[in-house]
């Protein structure tokens, strides 16, 4: 027999090639069995196998997964394991690496939570999107829950306590097999015969069966095509439900679904009291910019003003006029004393002085004279002198020699 060689393959090739196709082609499984070997390490790991009549699985659950595990398995434990299945090289051996135990009826409940859940998210019913807003001032919350139970009364309680709210209870069974029929028909009571503003749905808290009504699929599609915004508050604040997921707000308790239904009428007071100071305040700014807005205007009015404008401008022409005046009688004094001096120089020259320093005014025919030529021998001339004047006959004329460099 020849042997190929391309057909050989070493212990660890087949060990890694199993692992990689175990790991690729098998989803998260859930693993329903009996425990045995149970193992606690002291490094916080869990080591057992789940064993039905016919075989057994190794599992391992290590420290970081079983940290929130709420229960103690032992030895003989019915469970259900939900986890991925690996392969150890090493020992060539595959296991389930657990991440979550739940004891069996427990598990069978939590399965059908899980799958509903999938389902109806995988559908929008959680989505963001479709969530409707709480209204912030409330007349009417509607509340579907027992009437005898304690979440109805803590509901009653904070309500009143916090806000003048009116409240409405359609009492449902809240457990059971009958509750999750009630607590629809408590929301088709509330959006088609007796409008609220806001609808509480709920109960307090209780075991995974007691609470499990909530998780019924025909209730979460009420709450989704409900008109008027629902609230849930079922059990307690680690217990989550479908009603949770598909509600437009979930509270942790019902107590806490009526502080979220209602506004706080101290905080609402504070506000109030906060918005008239600042209402106040920004009042009398304005009031205040306002006034000075009017004395600005009154003060341009003022001064515009026709009277007052008149009594500028008297004010401005007196100004205008003294200083006029004022420059006229400068003008004028300088004037006068210049006129004198010219009166003085003129005077100076004229003919009344000339005959008081010894000249006389020769005229002939009322014309002064002031040339020889004009003359004639014979000819009577008049003579002006400073005290008066007389007449003189011309017997002799002579003409003044002129030098040849004249």
């Amino acid at each position: 027999m020849k042997i190929d060689r391309d057909n050989i393959f070493t212990v660890s090739e087949i060990n890694s090639h199993l692992r990689n196709v175990i790991e690729s082609s098998i989803p998260h499984m859930y693993v329903e069995g009996e425990i045995a070997n149970y193992t606690h390490h002291r490094s916080g790991h869990i080591y057992f196998s789940l064993k039905d009549e016919k075989s057994s699985l190794r599992c391992v659950f290590f420290k970081a997964a079983n940290l929130s595990l709420k229960f103690q398995p032992k030895v003989g434990d019915k469970v259900i394991c939900t986890g991925k299945l690996t392969v150890y090289e090493r020992g060539g051996n595959y296991q389930l690496n657990v991440s979550r135990i739940l004891p069996t009826g427990i598990g069978e409940l939590q399965l059908k939570f899980e799958e509903l859940k999938r389902k109806l998210s995988d559908e929008g019913l959680f989505d963001v999107e479709h969530k409707k807003k709480i209204p912030q001032y409330p007349e009417k919350v509607g509340i579907v829950t027992s009437s005898t139970g304690a979440a109805i009364e803590d509901i009653r309680n904070v309500i009143t306590r916090r806000y003048p709210a009116d409240i409405y209870l359609y009492p449902a069974t809240v457990q059971g097999d009958r509750a999750a029929n009630e607590i629809i028909k408590g929301i088709e009571y509330f959006n088609n015969e007796f409008p609220v503003d806001v609808l509480i749905i709920g109960r307090g808290g209780g075991s995974q069966e007691d609470l499990f009504c909530f998780n019924d699929e025909l209730l979460a599609r009420k709450i989704y095509a409900s008109k008027i915004p629902v609230i849930s508050a079922v059990g307690h604040e680690i217990d989550f439900n479908i009603s949770d997921f598909v509600a437009d707000l979930r509270a942790p308790t019902p107590s806490a679904a009526a502080e979220l239904a209602v506004p706080d009428r101290l905080e609402l007071k504070s506000k109030i009291s906060n918005l008239f100071n600042t209402l106040n305040y920004s009042t009398k700014h304005f009031l205040n910019s306002k006034r000075l807005e009017i004395h600005d205007l009154e003060s341009d009015l003022f001064k515009q003003h026709p009277q007052n404008m008149l009594k500028d401008l008297q004010s401005s022409l007196g100004q205008t006029t003294m200083r006029l005046t004022n420059l006229t009688q400068q003008i004028l004094q300088t004037k006068r004393n210049k006129l004198s001096l010219l009166f003085n120089e003129l005077r100076e020259l004229s003919p009344q002085e000339a005959l008081k320093r010894g000249y006389s005014i020769i005229r002939k025919n009322k014309k002064i004279l002031n040339s020889l030529e004009k003359i004639k021998i014979s000819d009577k001339l008049q003579l002006i002198l400073t005290d008066g004047k007389c007449t003189a006959k011309v017997i002799d004329k002579e003409t003044n020699a002129v030098s040849e460099d004249q």
